[in-house]
């Protein structure tokens, strides 16, 4: 039988896995599971991904990409006249609005990292990725402070339920900038 040329098999797979992980977490992903969601032979997955961590490494990589679109389409991060509490807060709000569980399977893949050893530096690159932003804006110890609330924040609204208050955001995040411009 001769090979079906399928260019897009890889991404299916990708999107496939993180649909897999958004109905059935971390623990429903295997490649069987992801190659019965892309509707691909299971040796696929396995050609495409050797390892299940190679294709969590994916999953995460392209969840990732999620919050970085949100801040690219904002803009607001760049111009060192806009309010940076205004700005984040609002980044956040505008992420959180959207698909919840786009949100929760990118933190649920983000602290994967903490028992899969292959995950850390793509959940790392987030960290690094927004701490490097913004350092354009303020120092880079308040900066990674600023990643952290974020994370913190999002976190806190996934867990609890609670609606994202973003007057709070915006109030505690300008407080650790006062206190970062001050250092």
């Amino acid at each position: 039988m001769a090979r079906r040329h399928d260019p897009e098999r890889r991404q299916r797979i990708i999107d496939a896995a993180i649909r897999v992980v958004g109905r059935s977490g971390i623990a429903g992903l295997s490649h069987r599971s992801a190659a019965a969601e892309a509707d691909v032979p299971l040796g696929s997955t396995t050609y495409h991904f050797r390892t299940l961590d190679e294709l969590m490494v994916a999953a995460l990589r392209q969840a990732n990409e999620g919050f970085a679109k949100v801040v690219a389409a904002r803009g607001g991060l760049e111009d060192p006249r806009s309010d940076l509490a205004a700005e984040l807060a609002g980044l956040m709000g505008e992420w959180l609005a959207g698909e919840r569980t786009g949100v929760e399977l990118e933190y649920e893949l983000y602290l994967a990292a903490l028992r899969r050893p292959a995950l850390r530096p793509v959940a790392a690159e987030w960290c690094e990725d927004v701490t490097e932003r913004l350092s354009r804006r303020t120092d880079p110890v308040t900066a990674r402070a600023l990643v952290a609330l974020l994370d913190g924040i999002c976190l806190q609204v996934l867990l609890t339920g609670a609606p994202y208050d973003e007057g709070y955001a915006r109030e505690v995040l300008g407080r650790v900038i006062v206190a970062g411009s001050g250092a």
